[in-house]
């Protein structure tokens, strides 16, 4: 099998085990925000790390001796994946026991499940160090295995939780109360972290840091306005996630409509101006020759894969980036996507990822699959923006509220006239995709300046070399006739 195909499929398998978080328990209830985020790092990485394990196993029964490069990327994965499954798993245990209900049966079975997870952890190290074949491979296997079951027999138990602290209605939709009315003092400082969003901020900058100093280090430079770019693009969606603002966006339209407009224009111009592709193809190993694909091939490769070409494709990218606000909020999806966490998280994702290949294939510093002249690319921008700004004037005009059911639901006392605040967020869409759009045509116009430059040097290097080969072919025939 290919490598990129085993991506592919693993990528298939790991999506396909979000559906099953998202109707556990951790879906209900006080605190199910956090549960539910944070069990969308758990699953995937203790499938992964099971799945790693086995294949292991698989490798050592058909002979003992296992290539060094295969040991060193199970240890870091496996690593990765014990210190993910445990700090999530510590996150959605606390939120279904809470202290009070730590000494009940259910968490007994937390705490045993606690225990043979840290186990088959130690394993990993002992396994580093000692390295004694399939023995302990097998036992860190079956201490895995016994702390899955652990996670299977509590689907079965009451949550404590859910007895001692009966949820009110802001909590069953939202996770947490929103009684208290907005104000800018609450949108400062009420914070309380998105843990999908926040763990993929911290986890983009620190790799981008790291990429940028092994630059440094090898006597390579890095554009500093690129770094500055890709900390304020996750700085904006960090603010918009886990602030105040992110607090309450799912209590009023306008709120929303600016976390929507911050995600999908604001942030993902940033991200893109600092060119993570091209940082990740200079400062990541590449594999010996005749050795398996490194992670520069890898990325290389994903690159020009058919399905990113097909997504970055210009008129695919604009359609996704303009289509999605009319598909979203005119045909009830917005509604319903309100009344579930993971389908509300999803929508956060879905702005966000459309917003950043837009911009990539606008302004982005990499090179996309299908490069395009600025002219083109100017002009692929003033024809998509017409489109937000219609979507804003629809919804200053609408006479009906969108999302009645779930608004009416949350109740909020002092959210006011649900209609006018509509109108007020169909404004915030209008005027505030004004300041993004400036952003991309600068971009683009000193882009397309450099580009001009480079190309003039490069004909200048060119009619230089023609000229010296000239004047030697002069002084050739000089010297013959004399």
């Amino acid at each position: 099998m290919a490598w990129r195909t085993a991506v592919a499929a693993a990528v298939a398998a790991g999506v396909g085990l979000l559906p099953l978080v998202s109707v556990g328990r951790v879906s209900v209830g006080a605190g199910h925000d956090l549960a539910t985020n944070a069990m969308f790092w758990h699953v995937p990485a203790a499938s992964a790390w099971l799945g790693a394990l086995v294949s292991l196993l698989a490798r050592l029964r058909r002979g003992p001796a296992v290539e060094e490069l295969i040991l060193r990327r199970y240890h870091r994965l496996s690593l990765t994946c014990f210190v993910v499954t445990a700090l999530s798993g510590a996150v959605a245990g606390f939120v279904l026991t809470r202290p009070d209900g730590l000494v009940s049966r259910y968490g007994l079975v937390l705490a045993v499940e606690t225990a043979l997870l840290f186990a088959a952890g130690f394993g990993i190290a002992a396994w580093r160090r000692r390295r004694c074949g399939v023995r302990l491979v097998v036992a860190e296997l079956v201490l895995l295995a016994l702390g899955t079951g652990g996670s299977a027999a509590l689907t079965v138990l009451v949550p404590p939780a859910f007895v001692n602290h009966p949820a009110t209605v802001h909590e069953i939709l939202l996770g947490y109360s929103l009684d208290a009315p907005q104000s800018f003092a609450r949108l400062v400082g009420d914070w309380r972290p998105d843990l999908l969003f926040a763990p993929l901020a911290l986890i983009a900058v620190t790799a981008y840091l790291f990429g940028a100093r092994r630059l440094r280090r090898r006597g390579d430079q890095w554009p500093p306005g690129r770094v500055v770019a890709w900390l304020g693009g996750w700085v904006i969606v960090v603010v918009v996630t886990s602030s105040g603002l992110g607090v309450y966006s799912p209590g009023t339209f306008s709120l929303h409509m600016v976390t929507h407009m911050a995600l999908n224009m604001f942030a993902p111009v940033l991200l893109v101006l600092g060119g993570p592709v091209t940082l990740a193809l200079r400062a990541l190993p590449a594999g010996a020759p005749g050795d398996v694909p490194g992670a520069r091939e890898w990325v290389a490769s994903l690159l020009h894969a058919p399905v990113t070409r097909f997504f970055a494709h210009p008129a695919v990218a604009a359609i996704l980036f303009a289509g999605s606000f009319y598909a979203l909020y005119f045909s009830g999806l917005f509604g319903q996507a309100m009344l579930y966490h993971w389908a509300h998280q999803l929508m956060k994702v879905h702005f966000l990822v459309t917003g950043y290949l837009f911009a990539w294939v606008v302004v982005g510093a990499d090179r996309t699959p299908r490069q395009l002249p600025h002219l083109a690319r100017l002009g692929m921008l003033f024809a998509v923006m017409p489109f937000h700004a219609f979507f804003g004037v629809i919804l200053m005009s609408k006479q009906t509220v969108i999302a009645y059911t779930y608004y009416h639901y949350l109740a909020l006392p002092w959210a006011g006239d649900l209609l006018a605040d509509q109108r007020l967020g169909g404004g915030i869409a209008w005027a505030s995709g004004e300041i993004p759009m400036v952003v991309m045509v600068v971009a683009l116009l000193v882009q397309w300046a450099r580009d001009d430059e480079r190309t003039a040097r490069r004909a200048d290097r060119h009619g230089d070399s023609e000229i010296e080969a000239y004047n030697a072919m002069l002084a050739e025939l000089g010297s013959r006739r004399g």
